[in-house]
């Protein structure tokens, strides 16, 4: 069930505050006010009431991704997980279906075409025409924002904003990638990164939404949050720093018949761990990219063509998923199979936040309070 439009219309100030990037470069955020916009054809006008923060905003903010094309300016509203209510409908909404009062969610691609190859084949998220919310878009760390109506995520009934808000991108990228890992019920799964944002609802969809046997991999002091989220085994990283520890040898002891995973999801940022995950593997196994590292474009250590060849692995990546995806995430935390590990925070404390993420001090998300 999705929540149904209210009909009394709600009042809409003239000015709203937002949280931009005041300083693009360095960790620094500023709360402004800014005026309310008018949506335009096929928009629709969203209250926030909640946004989650996402590592990725953090790559955004800093210019370290060097994968984007453009340096984020100053000014920028960051953000792509927020959720909230239509306040108003802009022209050539009407097939849409969403009425005022309606709960919706904006998506790290705020919008996409519907009309180019990519989309047409069920990869919306790698939109030729795609806008990124967060980057030359307003994001969502804001009171307001426009959305496309035919993009906007419908929220399920009984699942609340804050909730909702980390299944966005967390939620929907790690089940977009679970997919793609090839692994059915009853395969090993190494989930590296297990206990950050991504990590450990990977270990929940996985385990206990798709059946599948859950090693995590990650800092040691994220050990309960990460067998909490469905891990069967965990592995702390930092016990395997020297040059005689195998952490690959370890990893594959610990499944039923010492072949190893049959898939492996990176889920964090770390060059370090992409060159650990193929000496996770089992034949025929697949290792998932999701984590996009910072700073220089770094190859995966591990990834001589000689091993891939005797192995038969394969190495994919795997974006944010599709509408498809997005409307599958929410139904399996409406059903209360996967629920993000989160605290809530004020827009005054993001700089903050940022500062304990990018120290590696947070477990599971942070969702931002935008009343």
């Amino acid at each position: 069930m999705i929540a149904k439009g209210n009909s009394p219309k709600p009042e809409i100030p003239r000015k709203y505050k937002a949280v931009i990037y005041d300083k693009p470069g360095s960790i620094s955020t500023k709360i402004v006010e800014l005026d309310v916009p008018e949506p335009g054809y096929g928009e629709v006008l969203i209250n926030l009431t909640h946004s989650g923060v996402c590592h990725s905003d953090l790559g955004v903010m800093t210019n370290t991704w060097k994968t984007l094309p453009h340096p984020t300016q100053p000014g920028q509203v960051g953000g792509h997980e927020g959720v909230g209510h239509v306040v108003k409908l802009g022209p050539g909404t009407e097939s849409s279906r969403l009425k005022i009062g309606d709960r919706v969610g904006i998506k790290w691609i705020a919008s996409a075409c519907a009309n180019c190859l990519a989309c047409l084949s069920g990869s919306d998220g790698l939109c030729f025409n795609q806008k990124i919310s967060g980057y030359y878009t307003p994001g969502t760390f804001q009171q307001y924002v426009l959305g496309p109506a035919h993009y906007v995520t419908p929220i399920p009934d009984g699942l609340s904003s804050a909730d909702a808000a980390p299944m966005l991108c967390a939620g929907v990228t790690v089940y977009a990638a679970l997919k793609r890992s090839k692994a059915q019920p009853g395969d090993w799964v190494v989930i590296s990164g297990a206990g950050g944002g991504l990590g450990h609802l990977a270990c929940q969809l996985a385990s206990r939404g798709m059946g599948f046997r859950v090693i995590g991999i990650d800092h040691g002091s994220k050990e309960e949050l990460v067998r909490a989220s469905g891990a069967e085994h965990f592995v702390d990283v930092t016990k395997f720093s020297g040059p005689k520890d195998n952490i690959a040898s370890h990893v594959k002891s610990l499944t039923s018949d010492g072949l190893g995973a049959h898939a492996v999801l990176v889920c964090t940022a770390a060059n370090a761990a992409y060159a650990q995950s193929v000496g996770f593997l089992r034949f025929n196994g697949t290792v998932v990219c999701v984590g996009i590292p910072e700073g220089e474009l770094v190859p995966i250590a591990s990834a001589a063509p000689g091993p891939i060849i005797a192995g038969q692995y394969t190495i994919t990546g795997s974006a944010v998923g599709n509408r498809k995806d997005a409307l599958e995430t929410m139904e399996y935390a409406a059903r209360g199979v996967i629920k993000a590990h989160y605290q809530i925070e004020k827009m005054e404390n993001l700089t903050s936040v940022f500062e304990r993420m990018n120290r590696g001090e947070l477990q599971g998300r942070v969702v931002l309070d935008l009343s």
